[in-house]
């Protein structure tokens, strides 16, 4: 197979089919090296992902983390300082 002029690539109908691979399903990709993975992964329902913002809001709420603190964990890990 080759890359494409925006990167994209083709799996074979073959393996498609081997895979049950279907239009829309979604992957994610690590690489390392010379090697490329793709995993097929299964996204959360909006009712599992309610369930777990609403387990990380009480997991901050015990710690005491503030939206600030997050906020600047994130400006600090963009700018390459934690």
């Amino acid at each position: 197979m080759k890359v494409e002029s925006k990167g994209q690539i083709v799996i074979p109908k073959a393996l498609r089919e081997l895979l049950d691979i279907k239009e829309g399903e979604v992957f994610a990709l690590f690489g390392e090296d010379d090697t490329i993975i793709l995993k097929r992964v299964d996204l959360p329902t909006g009712e599992e992902l309610e369930a777990l913002l609403k387990l990380g809001a009480e997991h901050a709420r015990r710690k005491g983390i503030k939206r600030k603190d997050v906020l600047r964990a994130i400006d600090a890990e963009r700018k390459g300082s934690v």
